[in-house]
């Protein structure tokens, strides 16, 4: 296990490191503090983005999505994702640019339609917001009544507003969202108001995914569940899996909240998990197409994925003692395979 730590440590850097340190002194998404503050030189509380900018971000997103969606290329929405929907979109089109290299024989237009544009006010750079929106990919099916919620940042004001994070809920789970002078309320990362504060959310949820125990994490899917689905998997006949999970919380990657009507708060925040497969002498572990066309080095016995996951959830103000945390929504994908 500590050789597995250290090789997705060191793994975590190649990829990350360089992305990380080219945005990290101009974005820091999980907001820093209610009220004026000095950021950039600009000292105003101000909405983040203006009916117009949010319109054509959401635009040229769906655009730049479909081109790249259709044609298997991941630069073509390349300038319009970052953060772990950037990691996610970006790995996936590049496997399927190996897998189909003549393009997406089944695309089908995403549309995003009936968008409400959540925008907290708040000073300085990075900015963002939230668009609330109904899906054509759910027509006719029984999640029909499901909303996408695409959660968009921006780091300057030369900069582009490009897509972070991405999640599906049902119409009844997104919340009724407090508001200050007619704009929705950005919750700061450090904030004491709800249960959690968000900028530890993802430090703590890849303590509990590791070690179980007391947690503000309600049961269910993505928590007791998966837990329990690791420990049923981790050993069978001629294969042994292994779990490392790491924070994802600086740079796009770090959390957004806003604040619900309860005195709680929706988070968007990210995460990133290691799984390692290592098979008995003589044998070696399965690798799908998909999979190979992200992979490095060669399979002899172990295969190594790395995920990123974009997660979304809800927070009950503080004082909350059982269930402070409860997840809404989750969308995840591989990035990186390596074989050894």
């Amino acid at each position: 296990m500590r050789r597995l730590e250290r090789q997705t440590r060191r793994s975590e850097g190649r990829r990350y490191g360089g992305t990380l340190a080219a945005v990290a002194s101009a974005t820091v998404v999980a907001l820093t503090a209610s009220g004026c503050v000095t950021v950039h030189g600009e000292t105003a509380v101000v909405p983040g983005a203006t009916p117009e900018e949010t319109s054509a971000a959401l635009a040229g997103f769906v655009t730049a999505f479909n081109r790249a969606d259709k044609a298997n290329d991941p630069a073509l929405d390349a300038g319009r994702v970052t953060g772990p929907l950037g990691a996610i979109n970006q790995a996936g089109l590049k496997s399927k640019s190996v897998t189909h290299p003549g393009g997406n024989p089944g695309h089908k237009p995403l549309e995003l339609r009936d968008a409400r544009f959540l925008v907290p006010r708040k000073a300085g750079w990075p900015r963002w917001f939230v668009a609330d929106t109904d899906a054509n990919r759910d027509d006719g099916t029984a999640q029909a009544d499901n909303r996408w919620l695409v959660a968009f940042v921006k780091n300057g004001p030369e900069q582009s507003w490009k897509a972070a994070h991405l999640v599906i809920l049902g119409r009844d789970e997104v919340p009724a969202f407090a508001e200050e002078q007619g704009d929705e309320v950005a919750v700061a990362a450090t904030s004491d108001a709800p249960a959690v504060a968000p900028g530890v959310l993802s430090e703590r949820y890849a303590a509990y995914l590791k070690d179980g125990g007391t947690s503000p994490f309600a049961a269910g899917t993505h928590t007791s569940e998966w837990r329990e689905r690791r420990a049923r998997t981790a050993r069978r006949p001629g294969l042994a899996t292994q779990w490392i999970d790491h924070a994802a919380d600086s740079g796009d990657f770090a959390p957004l909240a806003l604040a619900t009507k309860d005195g709680g708060a929706l988070v968007f925040f990210a995460s990133r998990h290691f799984e390692r497969q290592t098979t008995a002498k003589g044998y070696r572990p399965k690798v799908g197409p998909e999979l190979k066309a992200l992979m490095k080095g060669e399979v002899v016995n172990t295969v190594t994925k790395e995920w990123v996951s974009s997660q979304v959830v809800l927070v009950k103000p503080a004082g909350a003692e059982k269930d402070a945390v409860t997840f809404a929504g989750r969308l995840q994908g591989v990035v990186s395979v390596e074989g050894s």
